[in-house]
């Protein structure tokens, strides 16, 4: 079945396409939810102004993503964290942590899930996290963690 996405869809698309579905998930999911519009030959037109649209929005918002790429890798993120004798945290720092110590420090509002760590830091010392920004801009930071 085809169905004009009007938002983005994990997974399916994103708004403006037209995509073929499976008729059970177009009735039960996207229809009901107005996350899509049953396609037919004339939205096409319809299909075109909203890519134009998405595509517009998505490049102001890559740009901002870009300004922020820049602060956010030059500023100093510094953790405190309870800590033992021999440098051990009692407990971890954790991605919410360095989502409060990036507002802390640069105020800018980030979301937990734009930040990716291989594991959680556990010992004094400096750290390098990824933070995604947008899709395809990805900012480096360096977290210091100090003991308390």
């Amino acid at each position: 079945m085809k169905v004009l996405l009007r938002s983005d869809v994990r997974g399916v698309g994103r708004r403006g396409d037209i995509v073929d579905v499976k008729a059970g998930y177009a009735r039960n999911f996207l229809l009901p939810t107005g996350a899509g519009l049953l396609a037919n030959d004339t939205m096409e037109i319809q299909a075109a102004s909203m890519r134009k649209g998405r595509d517009v929005r998505d490049a102001k918002s890559r740009e901002a993503a870009e300004a922020q790429r820049s602060i956010i890798e030059q500023a100093a993120i510094q953790i405190s964290a309870r800590a033992g004798a021999n440098g051990r945290l009692f407990g971890s720092v954790t991605e919410a942590d360095v989502v409060n110590a990036i507002r802390t420090a640069t105020s800018i509002s980030l979301d937990r899930h734009a930040i990716h760590m291989d594991e959680h830091v556990k010992e004094v010392g400096t750290a390098s996290v990824q933070a995604t920004l947008f899709d395809g801009v990805v900012a480096t930071v360096n977290v210091e963690v100090i003991a308390k």
